[in-house]
């Protein structure tokens, strides 16, 4: 057991894990550089510990000593507390949730050894956004996709806003890299997996039409919010695939999109 010590001093060494977490820049490149990620909020914090991630450190304002009461009896790492007032100072914003952690990442699998053994996968191109990239992880878990991959220049699944926002399904779902990007995508192909390239493209095919629930192996891809994906992206699918709009609409959120997509991939009727 880590006996919690109290801080109140916001310059504390002991804090430099915690320090900025709302510049995006600065954490972006410390984060993978430094092989941490920062857990907010007790499932997401007990997520992370029950998906096998080393705790290196716990921030957490008095009155959450005793809901997490059994995660301190457990802990190697140490365990601070602080005033609320303190945590925002070295935080940089009011951190609601009374409750951080300091996570060790594991080293990133490679893209064939996620795709083994998988049949329904996400492939997501230029998700720069962590709010989307995060709900995307959460319904990629919730509706049974297999694993997500990522083109190089999409956002980190574990930075905070991404693993808050996805309730710790990052920590559940495989994921990897696709380099070099989209010639990468051959090696999904000869996986035995269709790639379908999610499109609001007037000569798209209509995704239930496909009956992508009946394909062995299917790879859903999707882009940025706005942009959506890249020409080449959609030239190196076998399908650019759509889902039908009503009312004049003419396209969905990203995370929407994905939703409805996995459902039409993972469904069994």
């Amino acid at each position: 057991m880590s006996e919690p010590s109290i801080i109140t001093d916001p310059a504390d060494p002991r804090l430099a894990d915690y320090t900025g977490l709302t510049d995006v820049e600065l954490r972006r490149r410390r984060e993978p550089a430094e092989g941490l990620f920062i857990a907010e909020g007790e499932k997401v914090i007990r997520r992370a510990l029950a998906a096998g991630y080393r705790m290196r450190s716990m921030l957490l304002t008095a009155k959450w000593l005793d809901v997490m009461a059994d995660v301190i009896a457990g802990a190697e790492a140490p365990v601070h507390v602080v005033e609320p007032a303190l945590a925002e100072a070295v935080t940089g914003y009011h951190v609601h949730r009374g409750a951080l952690a300091s996570m060790e990442r594991k080293p990133l699998p490679d893209a064939t050894e996620v795709l083994a053994g998988a049949r329904r996968v996400a492939v997501l191109e230029g998700l720069v956004d962590h709010t989307n990239l995060g709900a995307i992880f959460r319904s990629a878990a919730a509706l049974g996709m297999d694993a997500v991959l990522l083109s190089p220049d999409c956002a980190d699944p574990l930075y905070r806003r991404a693993v808050k926002v996805s309730m710790g399904a990052v920590f559940a779902v495989p994921y990897a890299r696709l380099d070099p990007w989209p010639t990468a995508l051959d090696a999904v192909r000869e996986a035995g997996f269709s790639l379908l390239a999610l499109t609001p493209a007037e000569d798209a095919v209509d995704l239930a039409a496909l009956a992508p629930h009946r394909l062995p192996k299917a790879a859903l891809m999707l882009g940025a919010e706005g942009d959506g994906l890249t020409r080449r992206a959609i030239d190196a699918a076998d399908h650019p695939v759509r889902i039908p709009m009503a009312h004049g609409i003419d396209s969905l959120n990203v995370g929407a999109a994905a939703a409805v997509a996995f459902y039409a991939v993972t469904a069994t009727t």
